[in-house]
Parts: C-alpha cells; sequence; structure tokens
C-alpha cells in the first residue's frame, strides 16, 4: 500500500503541509523538525509521487548523465555510483551517449526528457567545454579545467599518479615509465603531470610517454616501447592489463624484472597474475559529489569545485627490489 503524506505526518507529529514543504524542498521548515520528518518518511518507505511534485515546482526530479562511452570500466563505474546516488534521493536518471551528432544533441535528447540537470562524464566533458550549454541545463563536470559555468568534480589524479611514481622510486628504480592515457583526457593529462612532477623532484630522468586509449590492447601495444624500463606507471588499470600481459609474453618477470602499478583499482585488480598495484578512485564518492553539486544547483546553489582524494593501493605487481 502506498504510504502518503497524512501518514508521515501522522508518524512524525506535524501537519501534512509541513510534509509537503519538507518534501518540496522549502527552507520554511526548521531544521529539527526537518529531520524528524525525514527522518518518518526514511521509516515508512516514503516516495514523492513524480507527476504531481513536477506541476507544483516545475521540476521532474530527473536528472541526466552525458557519456561518451560506457565501454570502459571507469565510466561504468560511474553510471553505477550516479545511478545510486540519485536513487538516494528520489532522482530518476535519463542517459543519453554523445554520438556522431554531438554534445548539442544530447543536450536536446536530454531537455525533452525534461530533465532538471545533468552530470557530464569524463571524456564527454571535454565537448560540454567546448560547446555552449543550454542556460536552463544545470551542468556538472566530472574531470575538468576550471570553469565557471558549472560544478566540477574530480579526483586527484596527480596527486594519485606522483604517489604511485613516488613508490616505485622508492623501491630503487632510477625511473619509471609511463603508459599514458589519450591527449586529450583531462584525467589522463593530470596523471601524467603527477608523473612529471614526482620525476622531477626526485631528479629522476623523464623518459617520454608511450601513449593508450585506455583499453587492453593498447597497453599491450604500449608495452613494445617499453623493453628498457624497470618500472613502470599505467594510466589506468585496464591498459597494465594489456601490459602485463605482454611482458609476460616476452618473457620477463612480474615484478622481478619490471614494477607495474596501474590507476582506478578497478573491480577485478587484486585478481590480476600478479596482483596489481594501483591507485584507487573513490567513484562512489565521485558518484555522490557530483549528484549532491547537481542537487544544489538545481535548488539555486553556486557552482562548486570538489576534489577526492585517490589513495595508493600495494600489492604484488611492485614489489622490491
Amino acid at each position: 500500500m502506498r504510504v502518503s503524506m497524512a501518514d508521515v505526518a501522522a508518524e512524525a507529529g506535524v501537519s501534512a503541509q509541513t510534509v509537503s514543504r519538507v518534501a518540496n524542498g522549502s527552507p520554511r521548515v526548521d531544521p529539527a523538525t526537518r529531520a524528524r520528518v525525514e527522518r518518518a518518511m526514511a521509516d515508512l518507505g516514503y516516495r514523492m509521487h513524480r507527476a504531481a511534485r513536477a506541476l507544483r515546482t516545475g521540476q521532474t526530479s530527473t536528472i541526466g548523465l552525458v557519456v561518451s562511452t560506457l565501454a570502459s570500466v571507469g565510466n561504468s563505474r560511474m553510471l553505477q555510483a550516479i545511478s545510486e546516488a540519485a536513487a538516494a534521493r528520489d532522482y530518476a536518471l535519463a542517459v543519453v551517449t554523445v554520438g556522431e551528432r554531438g554534445i548539442h544533441e544530447a543536450f536536446a535528447r536530454l531537455r525533452s526528457q525534461g530533465v532538471d540537470g545533468a552530470v557530464v562524464l569524463n571524456e564527454a566533458t571535454e565537448l560540454a567545454r567546448d560547446a555552449e550549454p543550454p542556460a536552463d541545463l544545470h551542468l556538472v563536470v566530472v574531470d575538468s579545467p576550471p570553469d565557471e559555468r558549472f560544478s566540477i568534480v574530480q579526483t586527484d589524479h596527480a596527486g594519485g599518479a606522483r604517489a604511485a611514481t613516488a613508490h616505485l622510486l622508492s623501491l630503487g628504480h632510477a625511473t619509471v615509465h609511463h603508459v599514458a592515457g589519450p591527449a586529450r583526457s583531462f584525467a589522463a593529462a593530470e596523471r601524467e603531470r603527477g608523473w612529471r612532477d614526482a620525476l622531477a623532484g626526485a631528479g629522476a630522468a623523464i623518459v617520454e610517454p608511450v601513449r593508450g586509449d585506455w583499453t587492453s590492447a593498447s597497453g599491450h601495444r604500449a608495452a613494445a616501447g617499453l623493453d628498457a624500463a624497470t618500472a613502470v606507471f599505467v594510466a589506468n588499470d585496464q591498459m597494465a592489463l594489456g601490459v602485463l600481459r605482454a611482458f609476460a609474453d616476452g618473457g620477463r618477470g612480474i615484478p622481478s624484472d619490471v614494477a607495474v602499478v596501474g590507476f582506478d583499482d578497478i573491480v577485478d585488480a587484486a585478481e590480476f597474475r600478479p596482483p596489481l598495484s594501483t591507485v584507487r578512485q573513490d567513484f562512489d564518492a565521485l558518484g555522490g559529489r557530483a549528484v549532491a553539486a547537481l542537487v544544489a544547483a538545481i535548488e539555486g546553489g553556486a557552482p562548486v569545485v570538489e576534489t577526492v582524494p585517490a589513495a595508493l593501493v600495494v600489492r604484488a605487481s611492485s614489489g622490491s627490489r
């Protein structure tokens, strides 16, 4: 049986009007009463009727997600995190991919679905920066240089890369080679920057990186240019998998001949052979903060920039010398 506002009001000991104000985000409710009503909503499993709320507020309680591809593990993890964060706030999620007709078509498709705002994910953020987003569509972009037009939520890619490179140097390697991501990717550029900073700070030689496209196949190809490497920082775990396979095919031991560290800490990273040292992105925190920033923007808040820390996870692939 559907829980009504009257049920919530009785449970919380307030009027139905107060419940309505809380449900619609009105500031005309004191914090203690709001907390009591929200607790009653949670206890009873109350869900606001979207159509009714849209009529009252002019908002659909639907947000969008704009993504270039869902083939990469990172993007798939972000989709899951954003979907769960939206559901926790009782928002529906509409997903669009950027096809041949570009970012403007993606925005148009979202607006036709009546979304209140959208999260723009990773590779699609470059397209959003170069375009002029619709004035009536609130945006939060994941991984982007500063841009006053919208909120930004990002991982500390450079900090994570510095930690990975410093870890490899601490094991006695003279330098650390790098398999970088796509040249136009903000995340890839930041990870490369952190790698360069760590080498420069240690006075180590900087060998120009070999570039891949995030796929394990591109990592396998990139390994052909790493014959002289004893330590490699790879810009994501999928490429690191290809690097590991290429070294194994060539008879090089991991980590006895070459140490490898990836980035992302995908679910299977601990199951690689050997288990992969990597930098953990907190996808749940990224998704939660992106949705929170978007909801705040929809409710009239100012743009924000939030950075989520990344943590080094040491496993057998980096070993010791």
